[in-house]
């Protein structure tokens, strides 16, 4: 049974997921090279835990339990020797989880699983490197993790099955909703939306609509919450670049190249939400969406 976790890497993704485990009764061991990153990820479950209090679907007591779940380490070592799971969600960069994993491998008890949030490198690549590829498997939570109820549960090609049903389990306890998918290039979630959104990138680049209209196109007529173009900033231009990367030399198709105009973006250093300006421009403390100057 598993009661302990520990989650590599206190970035977005990271602290969403210490956020869900931790309020679910797991004591959590949040694990980051940076210590300032750290800080920050605690700052942020606080205010998010605050944010669920305003809307009364968290006590004070809850918010309070929550936190005390929580332990951080800057050493992988010492963070995973006592972990029945391990979540690694550090960046999308497959040396780094390759580095991580064999760290991992090494750190963890033999009965420990090690899952990835990775939201399109290949699972069984992951496993490779371990000498435990039937304990690896891949769990891609969405962001924000507190709100999002689907998890993409990945199954590489050696993961056995005991270990999928066992994260199936948990991710119900979570309140989550699991959706078990096979070892392909971007998985189900990014292989159908990166297409989505670099077709729409396509569309800008090219001039058949600008930004807003694209956006709204897509809300108004398919009921998206969001345009792919404003998803796009959510997400990081930059992520998106890497996921149509790996499903482009994944498959050799043509069709999964990352448009000219999100490439010159990225290496720009346009990255969305979190540079300050992607399609749209952002402001702290603003909510009113504003295209960026370059598409007006």
């Amino acid at each position: 049974m598993i009661k302990s976790v520990a989650i590599i890497g206190a970035g977005t993704m990271g602290n969403g997921i210490t956020h869900v485990f931790a309020q679910n009764n797991f004591n959590v061991n949040l694990i980051d090279v940076s210590q300032q990153q750290l800080d920050k990820a605690l700052e942020l479950i606080d205010e998010n835990c605050n944010r669920q209090i305003s809307k009364g679907s968290l006590s004070q007591e809850q918010k309070q339990h929550t936190l005390k779940n929580i332990t951080i380490f800057t050493s992988l070592t010492a963070g995973v020797q006592d972990a029945d799971l391990v979540i690694e969600a550090a960046t999308e960069n497959i040396d780094l989880k390759l580095k991580i994993f064999k760290q991992l491998d090494e750190a963890a008890t033999s009965n420990c699983i090690l899952a990835t949030n990775t939201s399109s490198i290949s699972i069984t690549k992951i496993a490779s490197v371990t000498k435990r590829p039937e304990r690896v498997i891949g769990m891609h939570f969405m962001n924000p993790v507190p709100v999002m109820k689907l998890i993409e549960i990945i199954n590489g090609y050696s993961t056995g099955k005991n270990v999928t049903k066992e994260i199936i389990e948990l991710s119900k306890q979570l309140g989550k909703i699991p959706c078990e998918v096979n070892d392909y290039p971007g998985f189900i979630a990014n292989r159908i939306l990166m297409p989505m959104i670099n077709e729409a990138i396509y569309s800008l680049y090219e001039g058949v609509a600008g930004v807003e209209e694209i956006d709204t196109v897509i809300k108004l007529g398919m009921a998206h919450p969001m345009g792919p173009l404003q998803l796009a900033d959510f997400i990081g231009l930059d992520v998106c670049h890497s996921i149509l990367e790996v499903l482009y030399k994944g498959f050799g198709n043509p069709k999964y190249a990352p448009c000219p105009l999100l490439a010159n973006m990225v290496n720009a250093n346009y990255l969305g939400i979190k540079s300050g300006e992607g399609f749209y421009k952002y402001t702290k403390g603003s909510k009113d969406l504003v295209v960026s100057e370059r598409f007006k």
